[in-house]
């Protein structure tokens, strides 16, 4: 169900600090860093440590749920702005993440940032 999940920090460096030696502790590692954003995980990033400019203390979270195929994350995006989720970003390929990594992400109703993603193209 869960694909990964993103939490946003004050103080990344402070943040990844602490995440490198706790999760270290359980097996996993930093296997992504790029700068705004950490992903740990033992083989990919299924945890992940972010910043952006004015983050204050209401952080929203970042949840991406899995699903099958890109036809599915298009139509679970049509649904989540049908039920009243603003759109962050229109269902596409994100080649910067990897090959094949097809999302689509809104903010929910209550202004977290929710993802629908497959890793199978389209």
């Amino acid at each position: 169900m869960i694909d990964h999940l993103g939490i946003n920090c004050t103080d990344l460096a402070r943040a990844a600090a602490f995440y490198d030696r706790v999760l270290g502790v359980l097996g996993h590692r930093r296997v992504m860093d790029v700068g705004v954003a950490i992903g740990y995980g033992t083989e990919g990033p299924d945890f992940w440590i972010s910043t952006f400019e004015g983050v204050g203390p209401n952080r929203e979270v970042h949840v991406a749920f899995s699903a099958p195929d890109a036809a599915t994350v298009r139509a679970w995006h049509a649904e989540a702005l049908a039920a009243g989720a603003e759109s962050l970003h229109e269902p596409r390929l994100w080649p910067e993440y990897h090959p094949g990594y097809y999302g689509a992400f809104v903010r929910d109703t209550e202004g977290n940032n929710v993802e629908a993603v497959c890793h199978n193209g389209d």
